[in-house]
């Protein structure tokens, strides 16, 4: 793990019912253990979020910030946690979409893990991208004009994937290298 400190740096997570529990709760507590305040945002009114645990329904997540209430302008990096129910949600959601696209716009650190990077795609940032995901998702993004590969983490400008909760060390190490720069 990285050693750097994210003292003062605020991280959004968005995410809704059926996350991939550990890529939402292992980045969150690694960055938090950094020093980052991380922030929960979720579409709806849900005060909580429940996640998917391997094969069945996991624990829920408290809810820190409506999507509705989500300002880009406030965090230093977004994450996108995968599951397969969680990104297929957010990625037709315009707002998620608008709140994706503002922190990429805007130069900072996005970090997608497993199927996390479908709502890249539905947000227009792959093309031209070096990306990796979980396997299946390898067509869809090669379709939208990303290059991708199978490597546990790749950092290609302010865009970080990685394939899946084996990569979540990786991964958030990836993320606070990029916040600590």
């Amino acid at each position: 793990m990285a050693s750097q400190s994210l003292d003062g740096r605020r991280i959004a997570v968005i995410a809704t019912d059926g996350f991939e529990q550990s890529e939402l709760t292992e980045p969150k507590r690694l960055l938090e253990a950094a020093g980052a305040t991380v922030d929960v945002i979720s579409p709806g009114d849900a005060t909580q979020i429940k996640g998917w645990d391997k094969k069945d329904w996991g624990k829920s997540v408290d809810v820190d910030v409506r999507l509705d209430d989500a300002d880009a302008g406030k965090y230093d990096a977004l994450v996108l946690p995968g599951g397969v129910i969680n990104p297929d949600n957010l990625r037709t959601d315009e707002k998620v979409l608008a709140l994706v696209k503002a922190i990429a716009g805007a130069g900072k650190p996005v970090a997608a893990i497993c199927h996390g990077p479908w709502t890249l795609i539905n947000a227009g940032l792959v093309k031209g991208k070096k990306l990796t995901s979980w396997p299946s998702l390898k067509q869809d993004l090669v379709n939208a004009g990303a290059n991708w590969e199978d490597s546990q983490v790749v950092q290609d400008g302010n865009l970080i994937t990685s394939r899946k909760p084996d990569d979540i060390p990786a991964f958030t190490d990836a993320l606070i290298k990029a916040l600590a720069a």
